[in-house]
């Protein structure tokens, strides 16, 4: 469902005197739900500085994610915008969140429902499209992001950036959102690092990323056990490889798929297993890359040579791009014997939820 204020326009936008967040929870009764890694942000500088952190944001269209008990959607508001739009999957907060729309009128629309399901196509007016090459249009995305959430939705929004849909058919819509703080550093790590990872890739092929700044465990209700980062991303106008998002995220992932050894091995992966090291040595060749290098040590611009030669591969035999390394594995139902001569890819539970 969705509820939308009485309209209604305020020069100098103030919201009035309201319940602190603290009197939001204690009024509402909410408490935060450990399975679905749920963290209060109490602090209303802090949320000012997430805030501050999405860029000039007075008169501008944001869509806040999991806004809770209402901290950053507060500091939102403050801000100046001229439409915010609320998408909560937890029914526990709208209420509180209805409290605050009433305070703003006309400002505020609450989606009951869940992010990963919705449509942002409909989100904003047509009217704020703009042209990809164009500056970002006035459009937000702002959120405190449960740890659950954060890798699926942050890679489905890559995803959309690729292929220019989603939230991004206005434009190369800007993001301002929470990871732990290993992720955050993943996303934004540089070759040689030893963060460097199958998100670094996906996320700074397709986006300036900036790793703005930490926020303490202890500042949230119940603390986690991490820190927490505060993450922006800015599409740009050319991603850093043009191939389909698919067929990146499948090198990306072979690559690192052994991310210990040299990165031939993960390269392997990408072949069947008649003519696999023929093969891997072509790839190899033709991007011009040492096979000895580790995964995290290869740039940008070697993963996008990798890409290029594998895509003329795939043209000259389409069986290449659905071959399944994996499924090659469970049909050959391998002895431990053999499990150790194959090696199994080593996965991180970041690799998992990709």
């Amino acid at each position: 469902f969705c509820l939308m204020a009485a309209p209604g326009k305020v020069a100098a936008f103030r919201l009035p005197p309201l319940p602190t967040i603290g009197e939001i929870i204690k009024l509402f009764r909410l408490k935060a739900l450990k399975q679905l890694s749920q963290n209060f942000l109490l602090d209303l500088r802090l949320t000012d500085k997430i805030v501050k952190q999405a860029g000039e944001l007075k008169n501008a269209y944001v869509c806040e994610v999991g806004p809770g008990p209402g901290g950053i959607t507060r500091s939102i508001l403050s801000a100046g915008v001229e439409q915010l739009l609320l998408i909560e999957k937890d029914a526990r907060f709208i209420p509180g969140l209805q409290m605050l729309s009433e305070a703003a009128p006309g400002k505020v629309r609450i989606v009951h429902g869940d992010i990963l399901t919705y449509k942002m196509e409909k989100a904003f007016p047509k009217y704020l499209k703009k042209d990809w090459e164009d500056e970002p249009p006035d459009i937000h995305i702002i959120g405190n992001l449960p740890f659950s959430v954060s890798t699926p939705l942050i890679i489905k929004w890559l995803e959309n950036v690729s292929k220019r849909d989603g939230p991004f058919i206005y434009g190369r819509t800007q993001m301002t959102l929470t990871f732990q703080k290993e992720v955050g550093e993943r996303l934004t790590a540089n070759p040689g690092s030893n963060q460097r990872s199958r998100l670094s890739i996906m996320a700074q092929h397709l986006c300036t990323v900036e790793n703005c700044f930490v926020i303490p465990a202890e500042a949230f209700v119940p603390k986690p056990e991490v820190d927490v980062a505060v993450v922006h991303f800015t599409p740009l106008v050319q991603p850093k490889i043009q191939q389909p998002f698919e067929l990146v995220e499948k090198v990306v992932r072979s690559v690192f798929q052994f991310r210990r050894k040299y990165c031939f091995r993960g390269i392997e992966t990408l072949f069947p297993e008649n003519g696999r090291l023929k093969r891997t040595e072509q790839l190899m060749m033709t991007a011009d890359v040492d096979p000895t290098l580790r995964p995290f040590q290869l740039s940008m611009s070697q993963f996008r040579k990798l890409c290029n030669a594998y895509r003329k591969m795939c043209d000259e035999d389409p069986r290449l791009f659905v071959f399944d390394y994996r499924e090659e594995l469970r049909q050959k139902k391998p002895t431990g014997h053999l499990l150790e001569s194959t090696g199994q890819p080593e996965q991180t539970e970041e690799e998992n939820q990709l």
